[in-house]
């Protein structure tokens, strides 16, 4: 998949483009890819991108929310760069049955994440 801002000189991206994306650390060690975006519906805000990582060909991935502030492009790996670890992944705050509705779940989750929530 080439995502549309590997080629593209735009400022914006569809969704459908950034689902599949890879996900890198910053030496290049691949993490997983983004499964797809949550957006608060009242701010428009990307809130998380639900990150699959671990698992063989798709079976037994795991999905995890992470702060969409926590990525960022790079087009020479045509993927998302982040400074969360796969430790930080495995280790991460459970989601609950309403995660998308917890407040506190989510100031969790950005707190442990090191970054401040975006409602905030």
């Amino acid at each position: 998949m080439t995502p549309h801002t590997a080629t593209s000189t735009s400022h914006m991206v569809s969704s459908a483009d950034v689902n599949g994306t890879a996900v890198y650390s910053p030496k290049g060690e691949h993490l997983g890819h983004i499964d797809h975006l949550m957006i608060d519906k009242e701010s428009g805000v990307i809130a998380y991108a639900v990150m699959a990582f671990g698992g063989f060909l798709g079976l037994a991935e795991d999905h995890h929310p992470i702060p969409w502030k926590k990525l960022s492009y790079d087009q020479t790996l045509g993927g998302f760069v982040t400074d969360i670890t796969r430790a930080q992944l495995e280790g991460a705050p459970p989601r609950g049955e309403n995660w998308r509705e917890d407040r506190t779940w989510g100031a969790a989750t950005y707190n442990y994440y090191g970054v401040p929530p975006y409602w905030i």
